[in-house]
C-alpha cells in the first residue's frame, strides 16, 4: 500500500493507516492464495496421489489405501490442495510481509531482513523436500516390514494425510535452525564460541527433539536430528561470518581517527 499522499515521506503513518495498510497486505494474500487454489482444485486428485506416492511405492503389491469415512475421499485432496496453494504463493506472501515490515527497519536492518526471510522460506521447502524424497521412503518402509503375519496395511486417506503434514511441519521447522541461530547471534543473546562450546548440549537437544516430533522409529528420528546438527554448524559458520563485519564496521570510526596532535611547545 503506498503512503498516501496527505502524509510526508518523513512524516510516521498513524496506526490506522498501519492497520488499514496491513489489512490491504492481508487481503493480497488471501486473494493469491486463493487464486492458486482455484487452479489446482480440478487436479486436487492427481495432487494428493502424488502424495501418497512414497506410501504407495512401499505397500505390497494388491495393497492399497482405504476411505474410512464418507466424505475422506472429496476432503483430503481438498485441505492437501488448499495446503500446497499456500506452498506455491510463499513467494508472493513474503513480498507482501517484506512490504509491510521494510519501512519500518533502517538500511541496515534492511540488508539482514531480507536475506533471512527468504532463506527461512527456502530452507522450510528444504525441509520438506526432505522429509518427501529421503524420510518417507525409508519411513514407510519400515513400517511395512515390521507389520505382523496376517496384517495388512492399508492405510486411510485422511489419517495419512494428517500424518504427513505433520512430519512436514516438522523437518520444515527444524531446517530453520541456521536462521534462528543467525538471530540469537545478531541479538546478542549468544555468539558463535559460545554456541561452538554447547554444541554436545544441541547435538543432544536435536535427538531429543527427534525423538518428540517424529514417529516413534530410530530412521526418522536420526534423519530429523542429524540435518538439525549439522545445519546449526552451518548457522554458527554463517553468524560467525556476518559478526566479523559488523564488528569491524564499528571499530573503523576509531581506526580511522587521526589522533590529537599535542600542542606545540610554548603554544
Amino acid at each position: 500500500m503506498p503512503r498516501p499522499d496527505k502524509y510526508p515521506p518523513d512524516q510516521e503513518l498513524p496506526f490506522t493507516a498501519h492497520l488499514l495498510e496491513l489489512r490491504s497486505r492481508l487481503l493480497r494474500i488471501v486473494g493469491t492464495i486463493m487464486a492458486v487454489f482455484l487452479v489446482l482444485m480440478p487436479f486436487a486428485n492427481q495432487i494428493y496421489a502424488v502424495l501418497a506416492l512414497p506410501l504407495l511405492q512401499q505397500l505390497p503389491q494388491g495393497a492399497t489405501m482405504i476411505a474410512t469415512e464418507v466424505t475422506s475421499p472429496f476432503l483430503a485432496p481438498f485441505k492437501f490442495a488448499l495446503v500446497f496453494s499456500v506452498f506455491i504463493a510463499m513467494p508472493a506472501i513474503i513480498y507482501q510481509i517484506w512490504g509491510f515490515v521494510a519501512p519500518g527497519l533502517h538500511r541496515s536492518e534492511q540488508r539482514l531482513a531480507f536475506p533471512l526471510i527468504v532463506s527461512a522460506a527456502v530452507l522450510f521447502y528444504c525441509g520438506v523436500l526432505f522429509a518427501y524424497f529421503v524420510v518417507f521412503p525409508l519411513m514407510f518402509g519400515f513400517f511395512v516390514a515390521v507389520a505382523p503375519e496376517g496384517v495388512s496395511v492399508m492405510t486411510d486417506i485422511g489419517k495419512y494425510l494428517d500424518f504427513v503434514m505433520t512430519v512436514f511441519f516438522a523437518f520444515g521447522v527444524a531446517f530453520e535452525v541456521p536462521v534462528a541461530t543467525i538471530l540469537l547471534v545478531k541479538a546478542g543473546v549468544a555468539t558463535p564460541d559460545g554456541l561452538v562450546a554447547k554444541r554436545p548440549y544441541v547435538i543432544v537437544g536435536a535427538f531429543i527433539i527427534g525423538m518428540l516430533l517424529t514417529p516413534p522409529d530410530v530412521i526418522s528420528q536420526t534423519l530429523l536430528a542429524v540435518p538439525m546438527w549439522l545445519l546449526f554448524e552451518v548457522g554458527v559458520y554463517v553468524a560467525r561470518r556476518i559478526s566479523v563485519p559488523a564488528a569491524d564496521d564499528q571499530s573503523s570510526p576509531d581506526d580511522k581517527a587521526t589522533p590529537e596532535q599535542p600542542p606545540p611547545p610554548g603554544a
